[in-house]
Formats: structure tokens, C-alpha cells, sequence
């Protein structure tokens, strides 16, 4: 195969005082980086913690300059299917095809006056991707112009287009160690003011990458009302 895989599992715990250290969900991964330098990023995420449980399938795609090619997404709340959608992306435009119990069968497009940053997907090792894949200094904060499948703030609505511009802030290289080793790392922070977009405020949340062009999220965590933490527990590539 000219193609090469990195694959992973993160685990999702709580820092909550009455719960600090539970686990409350998971996610496994694998990134495939093909020879023309295309990305695909299939993730299965859990979170168990707090209820409704929310499981999300997605089969992401990137082309060679780190684009949105298309998305797929497929969400259970509760253990009951949410909805599933179809997300296509062109220099200009933005396709949806969707359906849910709650919003029928859905298409959506939107027209674009300038390239996005590019696509929440909301498993964590995609948030870590998307700000990787952009030119930063130490210290620099910069918005991030993307859309997203829901606004939610655990992805838990039936997937459709909302447009985001969140701010991002590069606080520079470190060297991280958590369960599956260690690794040089930059870290990253998601800064909301309740402005964004998305679903309310959303608390500070701070995202470690492997400092290489995989772009592995080794940890992370939100503060506020969420309380939660993210650890890369294996990793292979």
C-alpha cells in the first residue's frame, strides 16, 4: 500500500471535584495520508457523560492543501438515531444533504466569498488537525472562519450547516507526556465569548498536538461548567 495509517484511542474523563478522573467517554481513530497527500480521518466518538449519551461516526476527508473535500456524519443521542448527513466542498461552496426525525430530509448550500479555515467536525483529534494545518507564531491569536455540522456544544443535534468564527490562540511548543508516551507538542486554545456561532459561550479549551505533520492530539481539556479532560491513550502509526 503507498497509503500510511495513524491510528489511536483517546479517553474522555471527567474534572468535575465529585467525579475528577471518571471516565466518561471515549474515541479511536485513524488518519490515512494517501501519496498525493490527500487526508482521510475516520473517528468513532462516545460520551457517556453527562446524559443524553451522544455516539458520532465521521469519515472526513482533505485534500493535499488541507481542504474540506466531504464529510460524513452519523449521530445517535440517547441511543437514538439524531440524523445523518452528507457534506460536499468547493472553493466557493458548501453542500448539504441531510436527515433526521426531527428536521425531515434537508439540503442546504451555501456560497462562499472567501476559503473557509475548515470543518468542525467535533471529535476532539479533529479540532487539534484543523488548527495544525494553519500558519502560526507563538503567541499569535487569529479567528478561525469554519462551519460546522451542529453548534451544540457536544455536536448533538441532527447534522446541518452553521457557520462559526471562533477564536484560536498559539501558546507554543512544549514537551507532553501522557499514556501512550512522550512527545514534543504545540499547544493550542479555543477562546469563545459566546460570539462565535456556536451555542453560547463556551469555556477555554486547551488542545496539545504531536508537533509534526500528523498532528495527533496528545491532550486536552475544557474548563466552566464542562470540567473535562482528553488523553491520548495508544498510538500507532
Amino acid at each position: 500500500m503507498t497509503s500510511r495509517n495513524v491510528a489511536g484511542l483517546i479517553r474522555y474523563t471527567s474534572r468535575k471535584p465529585e467525579r475528577f478522573g471518571a471516565e466518561r467517554g471515549h474515541e479511536r481513530f485513524l488518519f490515512t495520508h494517501h501519496s498525493g497527500g490527500e487526508v482521510v480521518l475516520r473517528a468513532h466518538c462516545e460520551i457517556e457523560e453527562p446524559a443524553p449519551t451522544v455516539m458520532r461516526d465521521v469519515v472526513y476527508a482533505l485534500d493535499a492543501r488541507r481542504r474540506p473535500m466531504d464529510c460524513t456524519i452519523r449521530l445517535m443521542v440517547g441511543d437514538a438515531f439524531m440524523g445523518s448527513g452528507w457534506f460536499r466542498f468547493g472553493d466557493d461552496f458548501i453542500e448539504c444533504e441531510s436527515y433526521g426525525p426531527g428536521i425531515g430530509r434537508l439540503s442546504q448550500r451555501v456560497t462562499l466569498a472567501t476559503p473557509i479555515d475548515g470543518f468542525g467536525t467535533h471529535p476532539v483529534v479533529a479540532d487539534g488537525f484543523m488548527l495544525a494545518t494553519l500558519a502560526w507564531q507563538p503567541g499569535q491569536r487569529r479567528k478561525v472562519h469554519c462551519y460546522v455540522p451542529s453548534p451544540d456544544h457536544r455536536g448533538a443535534t441532527p447534522p446541518m450547516l452553521a457557520k462559526v468564527d471562533i477564536d484560536a490562540l498559539y501558546l507554543g511548543e512544549e514537551r507532553v507526556t501522557v499514556a501512550a508516551g512522550t512527545f514534543d507538542a504545540r499547544h493550542f486554545q479555543f477562546l469563545d465569548e459566546g460570539d462565535s456561532g456556536m451555542a453560547g459561550q463556551h469555556p477555554p479549551y486547551d488542545v496539545w498536538v504531536t508537533n509534526d505533520a500528523d498532528a495527533v492530539m496528545l491532550q486536552g481539556g475544557v474548563g466552566g461548567y464542562m470540567q473535562t479532560w482528553y488523553e491520548l491513550i495508544t498510538l500507532e502509526r
